[in-house]
């Protein structure tokens, strides 16, 4: 999501506090969140791949080595001793096709869908990984706000939430996470997003991906990634 033309800046609106704080995000919630997709797409039948994911310009293959990619450089957000404060790690993101994703990660085709979901699985272990070990106190740069450790954990679970979403429509298979897992990161990511509805519908809308009673579709959006007070 760090190029993404679906995520142009929104004006935050006002913010309806909830009835409790439904907690931090952790790294365990980050790896419930990848272990559960992995389970769903290893459903998906081998010659369903290169159908489009969702609403998505991007077939399903490229959508997760967009995710695995995204996941990888939150990871790499996080690395260095001195974290960048005005910009990314400066890897080499670039597309295979006109149209298609910019990732400097990409799965050897040869390796079939279970290569490509051990792609998906290994970038999620590096951003567990350095959530769990990086000191809270640290901040790093993200186009939607300098973040901790615990946001970029929250923006690897949106990530992995709503893209598998979008998997899921254009691989025929269903995808319902843990509410409590997306009451956190709404929490954590969106403040400017009204609560006390579900909260998985409600981060199909904040993301753009779904309808909400009272709401008038998005079809522009953010998150903020600056630690909560």
């Amino acid at each position: 999501m760090r190029r993404q033309a679906e995520q142009d800046a929104a004006t935050p609106g006002p913010v309806t506090p909830g009835s409790a704080t439904p907690g931090s995000v952790t790294p365990d919630d980050l790896d419930q969140a990848v272990q559960l997709a992995l389970a769903v797409l290893r459903e998906a039948d081998s010659a369903a791949w290169d159908g489009k994911a969702g609403a998505l310009e991007w077939d399903c293959w490229e959508t997760v080595e967009h995710l695995a990619d995204d996941l990888f450089a939150y990871a790499a957000q996080l690395g260095p001793r001195q974290p960048p404060m005005d910009g990314e790690v400066p890897f080499v993101w670039e597309p295979r096709r006109p149209g298609g994703p910019s990732n400097a990660i990409h799965a050897n085709r040869a390796a079939g869908p279970a290569g490509l979901l051990q792609v998906l699985e290994a970038s999620g272990a590096l951003l567990i990984a350095m959530v769990r070990t990086t000191p809270p106190t640290t901040r790093s740069y993200h186009g939607f706000g300098v973040s901790d450790p615990e946001g970029f954990a929250a923006m690897g679970v949106v990530e992995t939430l709503v893209h598998t979403y979008d998997l899921a429509e254009g691989l025929g298979l269903t995808w319902a996470p843990p509410a409590d897992v997306c009451a956190r990161v709404l929490h954590r990511l969106f403040p400017d997003v009204p609560s006390g509805d579900d909260p998985w519908p409600t981060l199909l809308w904040a993301t753009g991906r779904g309808e909400l009673p009272g709401q008038a579709r998005r079809t522009s959006w953010r998150w903020y990634g600056e630690p909560r007070g």
